[in-house]
C-alpha cells in the first residue's frame, strides 16, 4: 500500500496557522493528513458530507457555539466520527465537560506528542469501528439470502429443457427461497432471473447444448421469491432428462471448512460481504501490490466514481437510506467487474476502480457504460423509487502517474471536473511538451533501429477460438521489442515513435518474415498479420510478399493481413488495391478494430475481406447493455449478408462469451480465452513456446 494516501481532516478554527500546525503535526506522526479548513461551523454539515474525514480537531475557544452543538451536527451526518476539541489550556475538567458533550478527547497545541498519539489512537479506533459495523450489516443481509443455502450439504442443481425448467435439487429450493418443487417445475428458468441477464443466460445455454461450455463460471443475477437480487456464479453443462437433450445448471456449494476463524475475520474486515468490493484500506494495499507487479499486456487505468447531487438526495432520504443508495450503487459496481478487476469504497461516497483492459478505448467504453447502467437503473429505497447519476475520472497508468499516490490524485481531480456537469467522463488533457517528445522520439528511433541489426524483436500468437464449430488453429500474432538487457517491451511503448517516423514498413517486413517460418513449422490454419499506414502505401509490398512465399515454399492462405477500420477510411483506395493484390497471391485479407468508426458498413461494402475483427471497446459491459448488443448484432448481420465471418477482439469473461454465442458472432480473442504466448525467439527459426 502506498503510506501516502491522504486522511481526510476537517479543522474547525478561525486561524489558518492552527490548520498547517494541525497538519504539519499529524505528517510528523505518518499519517499523510489532507485537512479541510472550515471557519464557519454553519459549513459543517455539508462539508461532513463532501469531505467524508475520518477525523475532526474543534477549536472550541473560538466559537460561541459550544462542543455539544458540534457534536449534534456530527452525530447526524456521520455518526462515530472521532471529535476532538483543541484548547489553549486544558485541565482534567475541561476534558471531562468536552467528553460529556461528545468530544473523543481535549489537547492543546502546545503538547505535539500527546496531539500525534490521539490522533493516532482515535484514527485507528474509528477505521476498526467502520470496518467491523460494515462487516456486520454485509453479513446480515448475506446470511438473510444464503443461510438455507450455505448450511445444506448439496450443491443447487437444476436441469433445463429448452427453456423450461424440469428439474430441482432441495438446495436450489432454498436457494431461490421456494418450499415446493411445484413452484418452479414446469416454468420457465428466465423467470428466475434479472432480464439483465437474459442474454448471457441464453447463449450459454446454447453454447453448453453444443458441447463447448468448459469449465467456465457465468455470473448471473438470480431473483429470490422475496423480490431480492442475489448475485450467482453458475456451471452449466450438457445433460439428459427422461432420454432427451437438457443443460444442467449448477451452483457450487461454497465449501469453508478448512478455514480457520482467523482467515474468516480477516477476508470481513477486507472485503463487504454482499458485494465482494474492498473496503478502503484494503483496497489500497491490494492497488499497490497489483502496480508493483508487471501488466499482462494492454493498458492499466484507475477510474474514480462519485454520484452526483448526493447532498441534495441526502437531505430527502435521510443518512440511513442514503447508505442503502450507496450499498445499491457498489452493487451495480460489483455486476460490472472482470475477473481481475480491483474495486472499492476510496472515500465515504466514492468508489475506485483499477482496471486492465487491451486499449484506453476499451476501458472509456467500460466506464461509459457503467454510468448509462447506473443511470438507466430505478433505485428502491423503502418507499421510495429514485434514480442517480455518476460521474468519474480517469487516469492511465504511466510514467507520470506510477505511483498509486499519483494515478489517485489525477483520477480524483478528473472526477471533481466531471462532477462540475454531471453524469460524464473527464479524461486527462495530454500534456504534450514537443522537446521532450522529440527526445524521447530520438531515443526511440535508436533503439528500434538497433533491435531491428540485432533481430530483437519477438513474435507472439494469440488463439483465436471458434464460437460455432470445432474449426479452431487461428492465431493473431503480435510483435514485442526485446531491449538490450532482455527485457520485454510492449508495442504500445516503442509503435507511436515508429509510426511518427517512417519505421514501420520495415518492422512490417520483419513480422511478415517471422510468420512465414511460423506457418511453416506450425502449419496453423490461419494466422493474422497486422498491417500499417506505411505498407498500404507501399506499391512494392504484394510482389516482394509472393517473392517471399516462393522463396520459403509457404502456402499463402495460411496467411491473413489486416488492417484497421480507421486506415481503411483513411485510404480506402489503397487498401481496395492492397486487398485485391492479396487475394491474387492467395493470402486472405481482414478489417479489424471494426465498429467503431464513423461508417463501418461501408468498409465492408467497398472492400473484398474473409473477416471482421469486431472492436474489443464493443465488449466492455456487453453482458449487461442491450443497445450494446443491439449494435453488435446490426455489424453481425451486415457481415453475415457479405459472407464475410466476425471475430469478437479482447473477450475478458464468460458472460460476454456467452452472450457472443446468443449473437452469433463466429469467432472471439482475448486475454479470456488465453494471453499470448511467444512463438519465435531469434533468427535460428527454432520455436519454443512459453505460457
Amino acid at each position: 500500500m502506498n503510506s501516502q494516501v491522504g486522511v481526510p481532516v476537517i479543522v474547525l478554527t478561525r486561524k489558518q496557522d492552527h490548520v498547517e500546525a494541525i497538519n504539519r503535526g499529524l505528517r510528523d506522526a505518518r499519517h499523510p493528513a489532507h485537512c479541510s479548513w472550515l471557519s464557519d461551523p454553519s459549513e459543517l454539515a455539508d462539508a461532513l458530507v463532501q469531505i467524508a474525514p475520518e477525523l475532526m480537531l474543534y477549536f472550541a475557544d473560538e466559537f460561541p457555539g459550544g462542543v455539544a452543538a458540534i457534536a449534534t451536527t456530527r452525530d447526524h451526518a456521520t455518526p462515530g466520527l472521532p471529535l476532538v476539541c483543541v484548547r489553549r489550556s486544558v485541565d482534567e475538567s475541561a476534558i471531562a465537560r468536552d467528553l460529556a458533550a461528545g468530544a473523543q478527547d481535549t489537547l492543546s497545541l502546545a503538547h505535539t506528542r500527546r496531539l500525534q498519539a490521539v490522533a493516532s489512537r482515535e484514527l485507528r479506533a474509528y477505521r476498526l469501528e467502520r470496518a467491523l459495523n460494515t462487516t456486520q450489516r454485509s453479513a446480515s443481509r448475506y446470511r438473510q439470502q444464503l443461510q438455507a443455502f450455505m448450511e445444506g450439504s448439496a450443491d443447487a442443481i437444476a436441469t433445463v429443457q429448452e427453456g423450461i425448467v424440469v428439474e430441482v435439487n432441495p438446495a436450489w429450493l432454498e436457494l431461490f427461497g421456494y418450499a415446493e418443487e411445484e413452484a418452479l417445475v414446469g416454468q420457465p428458468l428466465m423467470d428466475l432471473f434479472e432480464s439483465g441477464s437474459h442474454t448471457a443466460l441464453k447463449g450459454a445455454l446454447v453454447a453448453a447444448m453444443q458441447g463447448k461450455w468448459e469449465d467456465q463460471s457465468l455470473r448471473a443475477q438470480a431473483a429470490t421469491s422475496d423480490g431480492s437480487a442475489l448475485t450467482l456464479e453458475l456451471q452449466l453443462e450438457a445433460a439428459s432428462f427422461d432420454g432427451d437433450a437438457a443443460v444442467q445448471l449448477t451452483v457450487p456449494r461454497a465449501h469453508r471448512d478448512d478455514d480457520n476463524p482467523g482467515t474468516l475475520v480477516a477476508e470481513m474486515v477486507q472485503k463487504d460481504a454482499v458485494t465482494g468490493l474492498y473496503h478502503r484500506r484494503a483496497l489500497l494495499e491490494a492497488m499497490g501490490t497489483r502496480l508493483e507487479q508487471p501488466s499482462r499486456g494492454g493498458v492499466r487505468v484507475l477510474v474514480w466514481l462519485r454520484p452526483d447531487k448526493l447532498l441534495e438526495l441526502r437531505i430527502g432520504l435521510g443518512p440511513l437510506a442514503t447508505e442503502t443508495l450507496l450499498d445499491r450503487l457498489a452493487c451495480l459496481l460489483a455486476a460490472a467487474l472482470g475477473p481481475s478487476d480491483l474495486a472499492g469504497r476510496i472515500t465515504g461516497n466514492g468508489l475506485a476502480v483499477l482496471l486492465e483492459r487491451g486499449t484506453l478505448r476499451d476501458c472509456q467504453a467500460w466506464t461509459e457504460n457503467l454510468l448509462q447502467s447506473i443511470a438507466g437503473e430505478v433505485f428502491e429505497i423503502g418507499e421510495q423509487s429514485l434514480s442517480l447519476t455518476c460521474s468519474a475520472g480517469l487516469a492511465l497508468a504511466g510514467r507520470q502517474t506510477a505511483t498509486l499516490d499519483s494515478l489517485l490524485d489525477v483520477a480524483e481531480r478528473c472526477c471533481r471536473e466531471a462532477r462540475a456537469r454531471g453524469n460524464c467522463l473527464r479524461v486527462p488533457e495530454a500534456v504534450a511538451d514537443d522537446t521532450r517528445a522529440m527526445e524521447q522520439d530520438q531515443l526511440w528511433v535508436r533503439r528500434i533501429k538497433a533491435a531491428l541489426l540485432e533481430n530483437r524483436f519477438r513474435l507472439v500468437h494469440q488463439p483465436i477460438v471458434s464460437l460455432q464449430d470445432s474449426h479452431q488453429g487461428l492465431y493473431d500474432l503480435l510483435v514485442r521489442m526485446v531491449d538490450e538487457a532482455g527485457e520485454e517491451i510492449l508495442p504500445g511503448e516503442f509503435l507511436p515513435a515508429a509510426q511518427r517516423h517512417k519505421l514501420m514498413k520495415n518492422i512490417d517486413r520483419w513480422v511478415i518474415g517471422a510468420a512465414v517460418t511460423f506457418a511453416l513449422s506450425r502449419k496453423p490454419s490461419r494466422i493474422f498479420i497486422r498491417l500499417s499506414a506505411d505498407s498500404v502505401l507501399d506499391d512494392t509490398l504484394p510482389k516482394w510478399l509472393q517473392h517471399q512465399l516462393r522463396t520459403a515454399g509457404a502456402p499463402p492462405q495460411r496467411l491473413c493481413f489486416q488492417l484497421t477500420e480507421e486506415l481503411c477510411h483513411q485510404y480506402l483506395k489503397q487498401a481496395k488495391r492492397v486487398a485485391e493484390a492479396l487475394r491474387k497471391i492467395g493470402c486472405q485479407f481482414a478489417v479489424d478494430h471494426f465498429g467503431i468508426g464513423r461508417d463501418p458498413l461501408q468498409v465492408l461494402h467497398h472492400l473484398p475481406m474473409h473477416y471482421v475483427k469486431i472492436d474489443g471497446s464493443l465488449m466492455q459491459g456487453l453482458a449487461g447493455n442491450d443497445a450494446l448488443q443491439q449494435q453488435v448484432r446490426t455489424l453481425v448481420a451486415a457481415a453475415r449478408d457479405h459472407k464475410v465471418l466476425t471475430i469478437a477482439e479482447r473477450v475478458e469473461d464468460a458472460n460476454t462469451m456467452a452472450v457472443l454465442f446468443q449473437i452469433g458472432v463466429s469467432y472471439m480473442q482475448g486475454h479470456y480465452v488465453q494471453e499470448p504466448e511467444v512463438v519465435l525467439e531469434d533468427d535460428t527459426s527454432m520455436l519454443r513456446t512459453i505460457a
